[in-house]
């Protein structure tokens, strides 16, 4: 069962400092709970449904076990990758996480600073709570933009045009919540959007026409799903935009190829952080047959139950080219703002490196599946 939130909990400040006592990555999600209101936790926590797949995205990666190695020389070691041309310091993303103003005035804008900082990629959404042209300015390095379909061509070509103009270097689209799935924890908690928080970059987009059904005609079917885009809209957007597109969202090998075939440059493998279908499998048990599936040439990025720098390096031993971490930044954002999510991302990195250390990786390219324990989970037998 869900956990219950408490409508009476004191809510502490965000901290101007980092305390000794956060010593990892996980530490910013056991303390998290102190900073953010209660309802607002349950929404960013829930996951769908009976959260089956929330769970099963962290188990995942605790049944994939490592083989270390000794006597390696880390002279000329490097967490540097190369993404769709783009070059980065580490393989870390920070992922397209919604109204980042429910947990800090400053939202987005000082998670784009801690990106900059730390010369890792930003995924900026699409329901951000700053506009796309602001978050761009307060990063220098590689900008992604989150893109979902809007009821009209017009309006979505309208974000892309705007993210060209902004100088953001790839459009990421999220294709797996055609229709929303319920947060139980969210609506047990009594949550509702602040009116502080809005999605300004579609303030001035057009409402659409409400459909009209008849009684026996199915609000999801021939309703909510009518409206839905399709693998034409896919290829239409794709030749629309010199940027590259990365599909994100994709669980399925049969998917991922057909996202190839329509144009796209890369995928993300993806179950919205537990937040869309619930039951379908963690991403890391996907990830292996996708990889197989597209081959090395081509770009997959993965997301879901990350929660450490061994936890990166299980999903690029098993195909991923780099991670997204969503959770994890917007709990770092609510205890300390920008230095906060600087801070997660910098012991992300060392917790990575130190792993590639006891591994006798000494680039990203060394990471594969010979440096996992044969017969561990997702682990193929050779």
């Amino acid at each position: 069962m869900a956990q219950s939130e408490s409508p009476t909990r004191t809510v502490r400040s965000a901290l101007t400092s980092i305390p000794e006592s956060i010593t990892c990555t996980e530490d910013y999600e056991l303390i998290a709970r102190e900073f953010i209101e209660p309802s607002i936790y349950a929404h960013i926590a829930g996951g769908s449904g009976r959260e089956t797949t929330l769970k099963s995205n962290l188990e995942a990666y605790q049944n994939v076990r490592l083989m270390n190695r000794v006597l390696v020389d880390f002279t000329t070691a490097t967490t540097r990758t190369r993404i769709l041309n783009q070059e980065f310091r580490h393989p870390l993303l920070l992922g397209p996480v919604a109204f980042q103003k429910l947990v800090h005035p400053d939202g987005e804008l000082a998670s784009a600073r801690a990106a900059d900082a730390l010369e890792s990629g930003m995924i900026s959404s699409t329901l951000s709570s700053y506009s796309l042209e602001e978050i761009a300015t307060e990063t220098s390095g590689h900008k992604w933009f989150q893109l979902y379909f809007q009821p009209g061509k017009a309006d979505t070509l309208d974000l892309v045009r705007r993210a060209e103009r902004s100088g953001y270097d790839t459009l990421v689209v999220t294709l797996d919540v055609p229709v929303r799935s319920g947060n139980r924890r969210a609506q047990a908690a009594g949550f509702v959007m602040p009116a502080h928080v809005q999605a300004v970059n579609l303030k001035h987009h057009s409402i659409p026409p409400q459909v009209s059904l008849n009684p026996d005609q199915s609000v999801i079917f021939q309703g909510i799903m009518s409206e839905a885009p399709t693998w034409s809209d896919l290829q239409w957007l794709i030749e629309e935009t010199t940027l590259p597109v990365v599909v994100k969202g994709i669980l399925n090998p049969t998917d991922a190829c057909q996202a190839i075939a329509c144009g796209a440059s890369g995928v993300i493998v993806s179950n919205h952080g537990g937040r869309a279908l619930d039951g379908v499998p963690s991403t890391l048990e996907s990830l292996p047959a996708i990889r197989e599936a597209l081959g090395d040439g081509v770009a997959v990025l993965l997301d879901g139950g990350i929660r450490s720098g061994s936890d990166v390096f299980k999903a690029i031993a098993l195909g991923a080219d780099a991670v997204l971490i969503g959770r994890l930044p917007i709990y770092a954002l609510a205890v300390a703002g920008a230095i906060g999510v600087a801070h997660l991302l910098r012991l992300f990195r060392d917790e990575l490196e130190l792993c590639m250390a006891l591994t006798g990786c000494t680039t990203l390219e060394e990471i594969n599946e010979s440096c996992l324990i044969e017969g561990s989970a997702h682990v193929a037998r050779r």
